[in-house]
């Protein structure tokens, strides 16, 4: 799936987690194009602020779906956005995520 939208209007990227273990961790990652994956946000429950860029990491109450809010979103802003689940004891390696 993808989405789009203008610079500086919002927009939320979602995901479904439905078999989440009690371990996992949400983690959420940026590619940028000619960069490697970077890390944004993790979380398990509530809202976290994004490291990189102007907005948040949304997780549901249940843990099945997470959502990241792009709050003012650039043309340079254009990437792959990802999540995926890991243990909850360390950030997974980035390469691994590929």
């Amino acid at each position: 799936p993808w989405a789009e939208t203008t610079e500086g209007t919002g927009i939320n990227i979602t995901c479904s987690h439905p078999n989440i273990q009690t371990v996992e961790v949400i983690y959420w990652y940026r590619h940028l194009p000619g960069q490697g994956p970077a890390s944004l946000a993790f979380g398990t429950r509530g809202s976290n602020a994004l490291r990189d860029l102007p907005g948040w990491l949304v997780v549901a109450a249940d843990r099945r779906s997470s959502a990241l809010w792009l709050t003012d979103p650039r043309l340079r802003d254009a990437a792959v956005y990802y999540s995926l689940l890991g243990d909850w004891r360390g950030i997974p390696d980035c390469m691994s995520c590929v």
